[in-house]
């Protein structure tokens, strides 16, 4: 585009039940808060400003830039409205940028399959690009480069500029992701949940490919997550200013700042802490994260107290309930044993699991894995006697 200053709208998406997690980030970047819904939150900023986003932002998916709303009854309004914008002033026509990707969330009458948007409104881009440049960019569905979000509900069309291209979730560490992973922007929306401020123990039982460890150790050294990527979709829009882009990404770099963190993975499964040590080393953080293989129970936990969460499964996708039960109660003694002094907490989404951990839960914090609908547990664990006063029948702790 050629004008990079100019304020619009910005949409970003997350993970349902992050949205207040995601607004807190934007808040202390100096965005306002114009609207938290289910999914997302709005604010307002420049495309230049979208750089910063995707730099910065931990549990955002996408950053969405507003382009233009009109009224579209059916396709043919759809195609005449979009027909309409100066897709040359915002997109490549040819050359390593000249590629186009069509996205829509579609919730209108006249329409069952979101796939006929994308090629209706693909049609009217390339259209309109042919007719001003006498040339039609490449288009399908690969998001590496320039993407363009559809949301259409009721006779409304929202057009926008995906300036992420790839969901920011995938931040390009994660080469080992073993089974049902804890997505990145989930992970960091737990650890922001927990409170930790990236100082003192952050212990990680049962850590499988490492996502909540490693997100851990990014907060730890104050890591930009956006660093760990060089592609976004703004890269290859019209005016993108590459030294602009390179001068940000500087700054996020020398504003690191490694705070006295001592974060410990562990698991039982020696080719999980294969695959988190892995992981860890491609996002940089390795010598952060002191990994081990043992049984959750066997975990070190140091005595000064700190932050100890476990994300174990919750049978909608792996293990049988029964053994499950038992394994809860596991955690619960290994709270009670060995954590004294430190806030517990475990991610399921079976809450019927959690109250077979035998403590009383202090905060249980809603979140969405996907589809499931999950909660954080916290356990507040006292050393000494304390922690005996706290534990309760199963059939006395709180729904």
């Amino acid at each position: 585009m050629k004008n990079w200053t100019q304020k619009s709208k910005i949409l970003i998406t997350c993970p349902k039940g992050i949205p207040s997690w995601l607004a807190g980030e934007l808040h202390a970047l100096g965005f306002p808060i114009l609207e938290e819904a289910e999914a997302a939150v709005e604010t307002e900023g420049t495309l230049a400003d979208t750089m910063r986003m995707n730099l910065h932002l931990r549990t955002a998916h996408r950053i969405l830039f507003h382009i233009e709303t009109f009224p579209a009854e059916n396709p043919d309004g759809l195609y005449q409205g979009l027909r309409e914008l100066p897709w040359e002033e915002m997109l490549h026509a040819t050359g390593e940028h000249g590629y186009l990707c069509v996205t829509s969330t579609v919730d209108t009458p006249t329409i069952n399959d979101a796939r006929f948007v994308n090629l209706k409104a693909k049609d009217a881009i390339v259209d309109r690009m042919q007719e001003k440049c006498d040339l039609r960019p490449d288009s399908g569905p690969d998001r590496d480069r320039a993407v363009v979000h559809i949301y259409w509900k009721g006779n409304e069309v929202s057009v926008y500029l995906d300036t992420s291209g790839e969901p920011l979730s995938r931040r390009g560490y994660r080469k080992i992701p073993l089974a049902a992973p804890m997505q990145e922007t989930l992970a960091a929306a737990v650890i922001l949940a927990t409170g930790w401020d990236g100082q003192g123990v952050f212990v990680n039982p049962m850590c499988g490919s490492g996502t909540l460890a490693i997100e851990a150790a990014l907060f730890a050294e104050g890591k930009a997550p956006g660093l760990l990527r060089s592609n976004y979709g703004f890269i290859h829009l019209q005016g993108f200013n590459p030294v602009a882009c390179r001068t940000l990404r500087t700054a996020a770099h020398k504003a690191q700042k490694e705070r006295a963190a001592r974060i410990i993975a562990t698991d039982i499964n020696p080719a999980a802490v294969a695959a988190a040590r892995q992981n860890a080393r491609t996002a940089g953080v390795e010598g952060r994260i002191e990994f081990a293989v043992c049984p959750f129970s066997e975990t070190l936990v140091p005595e000064q107290g700190g932050i100890a969460v476990l994300n174990p499964p919750y049978g909608e996708r792996t293990g049988d309930l029964q053994s499950l039960l038992g394994l809860y109660r596991e955690i619960g003694d290994f709270f009670k044993k060995r954590c004294g002094g430190y806030r517990g907490y475990i991610f399921t989404g079976n809450t019927a699991l959690g109250k077979s951990v035998g403590l009383r839960t202090k905060r249980r914090i809603p979140f969405f894995n996907s589809a499931i609908e999950c909660r954080l547990l916290e356990y507040e664990l006292y050393a000494g006697s304390h922690r005996k006063e706290k534990t309760l029948p199963e059939q006395e702790i709180m729904e």
